[in-house]
Protein backbone atom coordinates (compact mmCIF):
# COMPACT_ATOMS: atom_id res chain seq x y z
CA UNK A 1 0.00 0.00 0.00
CA UNK A 2 3.18 2.64 0.39
CA UNK A 3 3.95 1.81 -2.76
CA UNK A 4 0.68 2.66 -4.13
CA UNK A 5 0.43 5.73 -2.20
CA UNK A 6 4.04 6.59 -3.25
CA UNK A 7 3.25 6.27 -6.86
CA UNK A 8 0.09 8.55 -6.13
CA UNK A 9 1.95 11.09 -4.54
CA UNK A 10 4.69 11.08 -7.11
CA UNK A 11 1.88 11.94 -10.42
CA UNK A 12 0.11 14.86 -7.65
CA UNK A 13 3.98 16.49 -7.28
CA UNK A 14 4.50 15.65 -11.42
CA UNK A 15 1.48 17.69 -12.09
CA UNK A 16 1.87 20.42 -10.30
CA UNK A 17 5.65 20.72 -10.28
CA UNK A 18 6.51 20.00 -14.36
CA UNK A 19 5.43 24.04 -15.36
CA UNK A 20 8.36 25.07 -12.77
CA UNK A 21 10.35 22.59 -14.54
CA UNK A 22 9.93 23.50 -17.86
CA UNK A 23 10.58 27.16 -17.45
CA UNK A 24 13.83 25.47 -15.37
CA UNK A 25 15.14 23.86 -18.27
CA UNK A 26 14.24 26.92 -21.08
CA UNK A 27 16.46 28.89 -18.57
CA UNK A 28 19.37 26.28 -18.58
CA UNK A 29 19.65 26.22 -22.24
CA UNK A 30 18.75 28.94 -23.72
CA UNK A 31 21.39 30.78 -25.80
CA UNK A 32 23.14 33.70 -23.71
CA UNK A 33 23.78 35.99 -27.32
CA UNK A 34 20.06 35.77 -28.14
CA UNK A 35 18.08 35.10 -24.88
CA UNK A 36 14.65 34.09 -25.64
CA UNK A 37 13.41 35.31 -21.32
CA UNK A 38 14.18 37.54 -18.93
CA UNK A 39 13.80 35.94 -15.99
CA UNK A 40 11.22 33.40 -14.38
CA UNK A 41 8.47 35.16 -14.46
CA UNK A 42 8.54 36.15 -17.97
CA UNK A 43 9.51 32.83 -19.56
CA UNK A 44 5.97 31.51 -17.58
CA UNK A 45 4.24 34.31 -19.67
CA UNK A 46 5.75 33.95 -23.00
CA UNK A 47 5.10 30.38 -22.93
CA UNK A 48 1.50 30.68 -22.17
CA UNK A 49 1.33 33.81 -24.73
CA UNK A 50 3.36 31.96 -27.67
CA UNK A 51 2.43 28.22 -26.78
CA UNK A 52 -0.10 28.26 -24.78
CA UNK A 53 -0.52 26.84 -21.24
CA UNK A 54 0.01 23.11 -22.59
CA UNK A 55 3.56 24.50 -23.30
CA UNK A 56 4.19 24.05 -19.81
CA UNK A 57 3.15 20.71 -19.59
CA UNK A 58 5.22 19.41 -23.17
CA UNK A 59 7.41 16.60 -22.19
CA UNK A 60 5.15 15.57 -19.07
CA UNK A 61 4.57 11.89 -20.34
CA UNK A 62 8.26 10.85 -19.52
CA UNK A 63 8.16 11.75 -15.83
CA UNK A 64 5.19 10.05 -15.64
CA UNK A 65 6.30 6.78 -17.61
CA UNK A 66 8.90 6.66 -15.40
CA UNK A 67 7.40 7.08 -11.83
CA UNK A 68 6.42 4.07 -11.16
CA UNK A 69 9.51 2.45 -12.03
CA UNK A 70 11.49 5.41 -9.76
CA UNK A 71 9.32 5.13 -6.96
CA UNK A 72 9.76 0.89 -6.58
CA UNK A 73 13.46 2.10 -6.97
CA UNK A 74 13.68 4.11 -4.72
CA UNK A 75 11.55 2.91 -1.72
CA UNK A 76 12.80 -0.76 -2.41
CA UNK A 77 16.65 0.27 -2.24
CA UNK A 78 16.21 2.83 0.79
CA UNK A 79 14.26 0.16 2.85
CA UNK A 80 16.60 -2.22 2.27
CA UNK A 81 19.74 -0.04 3.12
CA UNK A 82 18.44 1.07 6.75
CA UNK A 83 17.58 -2.57 7.41
CA UNK A 84 20.75 -3.52 6.13
CA UNK A 85 22.78 -0.77 8.31
CA UNK A 86 20.70 -1.54 11.56
CA UNK A 87 20.17 1.80 13.08
CA UNK A 88 17.96 4.82 12.16
CA UNK A 89 20.72 7.59 12.74
CA UNK A 90 21.09 10.94 10.29
CA UNK A 91 24.35 9.55 8.29
CA UNK A 92 22.36 6.19 8.07
CA UNK A 93 19.13 8.07 6.71
CA UNK A 94 21.86 10.18 4.00
CA UNK A 95 23.52 6.53 2.89
CA UNK A 96 20.33 4.85 2.36
CA UNK A 97 19.51 7.96 0.16
CA UNK A 98 22.50 8.34 -1.72
CA UNK A 99 22.17 4.10 -2.65
CA UNK A 100 18.52 4.80 -3.53
CA UNK A 101 19.56 7.65 -5.47
CA UNK A 102 22.26 5.96 -7.38
CA UNK A 103 20.48 3.27 -8.43
CA UNK A 104 17.56 5.09 -9.87
CA UNK A 105 19.73 6.60 -12.46
CA UNK A 106 19.05 3.76 -14.46
CA UNK A 107 15.31 5.32 -15.28
CA UNK A 108 15.96 8.53 -14.22
CA UNK A 109 18.61 9.37 -17.28
CA UNK A 110 16.67 8.10 -20.16
CA UNK A 111 13.52 9.45 -18.47
CA UNK A 112 15.16 13.15 -18.20
CA UNK A 113 16.56 12.79 -21.10
CA UNK A 114 12.91 12.26 -23.31
CA UNK A 115 11.68 15.24 -20.88
CA UNK A 116 14.40 17.89 -21.95
CA UNK A 117 14.13 17.13 -25.18
CA UNK A 118 9.73 17.38 -25.94
CA UNK A 119 10.57 20.57 -23.28
CA UNK A 120 12.55 22.23 -25.85
CA UNK A 121 10.87 21.03 -28.57
CA UNK A 122 8.87 23.90 -30.32
CA UNK A 123 10.12 26.71 -28.35
CA UNK A 124 8.23 30.01 -28.88
CA UNK A 125 5.73 28.42 -31.30
CA UNK A 126 2.27 28.09 -30.53
CA UNK A 127 1.96 25.33 -33.07
CA UNK A 128 4.73 23.50 -33.95
CA UNK A 129 5.14 23.73 -38.03
CA UNK A 130 7.24 20.46 -38.12
CA UNK A 131 7.93 18.50 -34.40
CA UNK A 132 10.54 16.08 -34.51
CA UNK A 133 9.25 13.85 -31.71
CA UNK A 134 5.64 12.80 -31.29
CA UNK A 135 5.79 11.84 -27.82
CA UNK A 136 8.61 10.73 -25.50
CA UNK A 137 8.69 7.26 -26.07
CA UNK A 138 9.00 8.17 -29.58
CA UNK A 139 11.60 10.58 -28.79
CA UNK A 140 13.79 8.07 -26.73
CA UNK A 141 13.01 5.21 -29.68
CA UNK A 142 14.39 7.73 -32.44
CA UNK A 143 17.45 8.79 -30.08
CA UNK A 144 18.13 4.96 -29.94
CA UNK A 145 17.69 4.25 -33.25
CA UNK A 146 20.46 6.93 -34.05
CA UNK A 147 22.73 6.54 -31.30
CA UNK A 148 21.85 3.40 -29.42
CA UNK A 149 22.64 2.83 -26.05
CA UNK A 150 25.08 5.45 -25.77
CA UNK A 151 22.41 8.58 -27.24
CA UNK A 152 19.68 7.34 -24.57
CA UNK A 153 22.03 7.42 -21.33
CA UNK A 154 23.24 10.59 -22.36
CA UNK A 155 24.14 12.76 -19.26
CA UNK A 156 24.15 9.77 -17.10
CA UNK A 157 27.46 10.95 -15.06
CA UNK A 158 25.88 14.09 -14.11
CA UNK A 159 22.72 12.66 -13.27
CA UNK A 160 24.94 9.98 -10.66
CA UNK A 161 27.01 13.12 -9.45
CA UNK A 162 23.62 15.29 -9.21
CA UNK A 163 21.28 12.20 -7.71
CA UNK A 164 23.34 10.42 -5.18
CA UNK A 165 24.54 13.43 -2.90
CA UNK A 166 20.90 14.57 -3.58
CA UNK A 167 18.94 12.08 -2.62
CA UNK A 168 21.48 12.12 0.37
CA UNK A 169 20.65 15.02 1.65
CA UNK A 170 16.93 15.13 0.97
CA UNK A 171 16.32 11.97 3.55
CA UNK A 172 19.14 13.64 6.39
CA UNK A 173 17.30 17.13 6.02
CA UNK A 174 14.09 15.46 5.96
CA UNK A 175 15.46 13.48 9.29
CA UNK A 176 16.81 15.94 10.77
CA UNK A 177 13.39 18.47 10.50
CA UNK A 178 11.51 16.12 11.56
CA UNK A 179 13.11 15.56 14.72
CA UNK A 180 14.15 19.12 15.38
CA UNK A 181 10.55 19.80 14.64
CA UNK A 182 9.23 17.53 17.91
CA UNK A 183 6.49 15.22 16.04
CA UNK A 184 4.31 13.77 18.83
CA UNK A 185 1.99 10.59 17.69
CA UNK A 186 -0.76 13.39 19.73
CA UNK A 187 0.53 16.00 18.01
CA UNK A 188 -1.90 17.89 16.28
CA UNK A 189 0.18 20.11 13.88
CA UNK A 190 1.78 16.41 12.69
CA UNK A 191 0.59 16.79 9.42
CA UNK A 192 1.94 20.39 8.61
CA UNK A 193 5.09 19.69 10.64
CA UNK A 194 5.58 16.60 8.29
CA UNK A 195 4.75 18.47 4.83
CA UNK A 196 6.77 21.69 5.99
CA UNK A 197 10.09 19.58 6.69
CA UNK A 198 9.65 17.40 3.00
CA UNK A 199 8.98 21.10 1.15
CA UNK A 200 12.32 22.24 2.85
CA UNK A 201 14.19 19.07 2.84
CA UNK A 202 13.51 19.39 -1.37
CA UNK A 203 14.95 22.95 -1.25
CA UNK A 204 18.00 21.60 0.37
CA UNK A 205 18.57 18.62 -1.67
CA UNK A 206 18.52 21.38 -4.94
CA UNK A 207 20.94 23.76 -3.41
CA UNK A 208 23.58 20.96 -2.52
CA UNK A 209 23.56 19.90 -6.28
CA UNK A 210 22.02 22.13 -8.75
CA UNK A 211 25.00 23.79 -10.71
CA UNK A 212 25.70 20.26 -11.75
CA UNK A 213 21.83 20.43 -12.39
CA UNK A 214 22.51 22.71 -15.14
CA UNK A 215 25.48 21.04 -16.82
CA UNK A 216 22.89 17.57 -16.95
CA UNK A 217 20.47 19.81 -18.80
CA UNK A 218 22.82 21.78 -21.36
CA UNK A 219 24.42 17.77 -22.14
CA UNK A 220 21.07 16.25 -22.46
CA UNK A 221 19.17 19.34 -24.82
CA UNK A 222 23.04 19.23 -26.66
CA UNK A 223 22.47 18.07 -30.12
CA UNK A 224 18.30 18.67 -30.57
CA UNK A 225 19.40 21.15 -33.85
CA UNK A 226 21.66 18.18 -35.04
CA UNK A 227 24.73 19.75 -33.77
CA UNK A 228 26.51 19.08 -30.81
CA UNK A 229 28.48 21.98 -29.17
CA UNK A 230 29.87 20.21 -26.07
CA UNK A 231 32.16 17.52 -26.47
CA UNK A 232 32.31 15.90 -22.62
CA UNK A 233 31.13 17.41 -19.25
CA UNK A 234 34.30 19.39 -18.74
CA UNK A 235 34.16 21.05 -21.79
CA UNK A 236 30.06 21.74 -21.24
CA UNK A 237 31.57 23.67 -17.62
CA UNK A 238 34.35 25.35 -19.49
CA UNK A 239 32.43 26.96 -22.16
CA UNK A 240 29.39 27.56 -20.14
CA UNK A 241 31.69 29.79 -17.50
CA UNK A 242 33.92 31.43 -20.24
CA UNK A 243 30.61 32.98 -22.21
CA UNK A 244 28.26 33.36 -19.33
CA UNK A 245 30.25 33.48 -16.10
CA UNK A 246 30.18 31.80 -12.11
CA UNK A 247 26.21 33.12 -12.65
CA UNK A 248 25.39 29.92 -15.23
CA UNK A 249 25.21 27.42 -12.83
CA UNK A 250 22.15 29.47 -11.15
CA UNK A 251 19.91 29.56 -14.19
CA UNK A 252 16.14 28.88 -13.43
CA UNK A 253 17.09 28.22 -10.02
CA UNK A 254 14.07 30.61 -8.75
CA UNK A 255 11.90 27.89 -10.74
CA UNK A 256 13.40 25.30 -9.37
CA UNK A 257 12.99 26.53 -5.65
CA UNK A 258 8.94 27.43 -6.15
CA UNK A 259 8.70 24.08 -7.44
CA UNK A 260 10.54 21.97 -4.49
CA UNK A 261 8.49 23.36 -1.90
CA UNK A 262 4.98 22.16 -3.45
CA UNK A 263 5.77 19.48 -5.15
CA UNK A 264 7.00 17.87 -1.89
CA UNK A 265 4.25 18.82 -0.22
CA UNK A 266 1.91 17.56 -3.21
CA UNK A 267 3.12 14.27 -3.12
CA UNK A 268 3.43 14.15 1.22
CA UNK A 269 -0.04 15.22 1.31
CA UNK A 270 -1.57 12.55 -1.79
CA UNK A 271 0.52 10.01 0.09
CA UNK A 272 -0.98 10.45 3.85
CA UNK A 273 -4.20 10.75 2.26
CA UNK A 274 -4.21 7.47 0.84
CA UNK A 275 -2.57 5.36 3.56
CA UNK A 276 -5.36 7.29 5.73
CA UNK A 277 -7.79 5.70 3.65
CA UNK A 278 -6.28 2.66 3.41
CA UNK A 279 -5.77 2.14 6.46
CA UNK A 280 -8.63 3.20 8.70
CA UNK A 281 -8.14 6.51 11.29
CA UNK A 282 -6.96 4.32 13.97
CA UNK A 283 -3.42 3.41 12.28
CA UNK A 284 -2.49 6.73 10.45
CA UNK A 285 -0.05 8.05 10.66
CA UNK A 286 1.45 6.81 14.75
CA UNK A 287 4.75 8.13 14.77
CA UNK A 288 7.43 10.10 12.69
CA UNK A 289 9.32 7.41 12.14
CA UNK A 290 6.26 5.43 10.48
CA UNK A 291 5.65 8.54 8.80
CA UNK A 292 8.97 9.21 7.23
CA UNK A 293 9.55 5.98 4.83
CA UNK A 294 6.07 6.16 2.84
CA UNK A 295 7.08 10.33 1.99
CA UNK A 296 10.59 9.44 1.31
CA UNK A 297 9.90 6.32 -1.18
CA UNK A 298 8.06 8.52 -3.60
CA UNK A 299 10.21 11.74 -3.89
CA UNK A 300 12.08 11.82 -7.84
CA UNK A 301 13.16 14.86 -10.57
CA UNK A 302 13.35 15.90 -9.93
CA UNK A 303 13.33 16.96 -12.12
CA UNK A 304 13.98 16.26 -10.72
CA UNK A 305 16.76 15.80 -10.57
CA UNK A 306 14.63 13.70 -9.90
CA UNK A 307 13.41 13.23 -8.96
CA UNK A 308 13.44 15.41 -5.79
Amino acid sequence: MDFVAGCMGGAAGVLVGHPFDTVKVRLQVQCVDRPLYRGTFHCFQSIIRQETAFGLYKGIGSPMMGLTFINAIVFGVQGNTMRLLGHDTPMNQFLAGAAAGAIQCVICCPMELAKTRMQMQGTGEKKSSKKMYKNSADCLARIYKREGLRGINRGMVTTLIRETPGFGVYFLAYDVLTRSLGCEPDDRYLIPKLLFAGGMAGIASWLSTYPVDVIKSRLQADGVGGVNQYSSIADCVRQSVRREGCMVFTRGLTSTLLRAFPVNAATFATVTLVLMYARGPEQVPQDCESAQPSHRAQIQQQVQPSSL
